[in-house]
């Protein structure tokens, strides 16, 4: 598969972001490519919509760092991407306590939305009953810290690869190049690193990655322009990545940096979490110019 994908990279398939396979430049294509889009999100701490520095979460200690909190609900914020149609949206629960906010978020768009945090073997199947259109799962796929195929594969057996998401934060190590996969809300470090042949075996168990930059997430600096180039060129499969997004132009950036292969989730910089870098209104513009030209 992986050969097979790289000689599609030298042709001029693309590989949308539902997984469908499409050549620029065909019927009505105009010599043109798919292009990066913005996917919302949703995360709960303690039953409320919050945006979190990533690398503050810790079971000890201090709480996290918040940097902002929302009025308004989980469902509030799922009504609104359903009326402007932000679809491949995640809801991530860091935590306990968010069981509830979670389901009136997929209750108020059935279907509509990706939910991960605890999502194990298990209970995976109860949230595609109550309305997620896909599972994100990390830490329930290692076993004592290393990854376990077996347990992906139960995984798959159970809900079925199209809606599963293998969710692969990373983190950069101080003693090896590279970006490592980490779990337990991004506060254990595990060996499996994301190279090529990572993303392609891994392309098997699922339809879709996140990768959160658990370095810069949270903290509005700008995202990891390295890691978003690899993704785009090592993944398979569609892609999104979450981390350190600021402005409106780190949505163009990574559509440059991936080859339009990789979407983008804004976080603290946006005006709906209370950031100032870049509004919501852009975001929905910007995917609807790209729906516009047929290429998103």
């Amino acid at each position: 598969w992986c050969s097979f994908y790289s000689d599609l990279r030298t042709s001029s398939t693309l590989i949308d972001r539902t997984g469908a396979m499409s050549v620029a430049g065909g019927a009505g294509g105009g010599g043109g490519r798919r292009r990066s889009v913005f996917r919302p999100c949703i995360d709960l701490h303690d039953g409320q919509v919050k945006q979190i520095v990533g690398g503050s979460l810790k079971d000890d200690g201090p709480g996290p760092t918040t940097n902002f909190v929302a009025d308004k609900g989980a469902a509030d914020f799922a009504a609104m991407y359903r009326a402007d149609g932000l679809t491949g949206g995640h809801i991530v629960k860091l935590g306990k306590g968010n069981e509830d906010a979670a389901k009136a978020a997929l209750s108020a768009w059935p279907n509509g939305l990706h939910i991960g945090g605890g999502v194990t073997a298990d209970n995976a199947k109860s949230w595609i009953e109550v309305g997620a259109e896909k599972i994100i799962v990390t830490s329930w796929l290692f076993d004592d810290g290393v990854f376990s195929e077996e347990r992906c594969r139960r995984l798959v057996d159970i809900v079925g690869k199209d809606r599963v998401v293998l969710d692969l934060s990373c983190r950069r190590r101080a003693d090896r190049d590279g970006w490592f996969v980490t779990i337990n809300r991004w506060q254990t470090t595990t060996d499996l690193e994301i190279t090529q042949q990572t993303l392609c075996r891994l392309a098997e168990f699922a339809s879709e990655f996140l990768v959160h930059a658990a370095d810069v997430e949270g903290l509005c600096q700008g995202i990891d322009e390295a890691l978003v180039e690899r993704l785009g060129e090592w993944s398979p499969i569609p892609c999104t990545y979450a981390g350190g997004a600021k402005s409106i132009a780190d949505l163009e950036l990574v559509d440059k940096l991936s080859g339009g292969r990789v979407d983008l989730t804004f976080g603290s910089a946006l005006d709906i979490f209370g950031g100032s870098g870049v509004t919501y209104s852009e975001c929905v513009a910007y995917n609807r110019t790209a729906a516009a030209a047929g290429i998103a």
